[in-house]
């Protein structure tokens, strides 16, 4: 697999969350991915964004343009040194939160992706990465 481009984006305002979604949506267009594809995957980042500076106390998202054996696709990293989630099966189920929102955020990107992880130590942080592939 080669990283065509890749970017780094800090998420520390709630402007950060829109400036997010800009550098997904251009990116996802440099690809040249349908605009179905493209709107998934800028989803799942302002999901996942959101959850970055709400929960995580803001962090870093990695944007990789990937090529693998003639196929593109666009992987998203998100990671933040918050205090990470203790139990990760509650936290990936649909209406689960631990906040004000409809609890679809995890469980959401996940279904809008066609790869999704997620590493996370109560006191550490977590970190999320997802993939489209066109």
């Amino acid at each position: 697999m080669a990283t065509l481009r890749s970017e780094i984006a800090g998420i520390v305002t709630s402007e950060d969350i829109v400036r997010v979604r800009h550098m997904v949506r251009d990116a996802a267009v440099r690809l040249s991915f349908s605009l179905v594809d493209q709107t998934k995957i800028v989803t799942a980042a302002s999901e996942l964004a959101r959850n970055t500076l709400e929960y995580g106390g803001g962090g870093t998202v990695r944007i990789d343009e990937l090529a693998d054996h003639g196929r593109l696709g666009l992987q998203l990293i998100f990671e933040d040194r918050g205090p990470g989630i203790a139990d990760l099966n509650q936290a990936m189920q649909d209406g689960f939160t631990s906040g004000s929102g409809l609890g679809l955020g995890l469980g959401g990107a996940k279904r809008l992706c066609n790869e999704f992880e997620i590493q996370s130590k109560p006191g550490e942080g977590t970190r999320v990465r997802v993939a489209r592939w066109k």
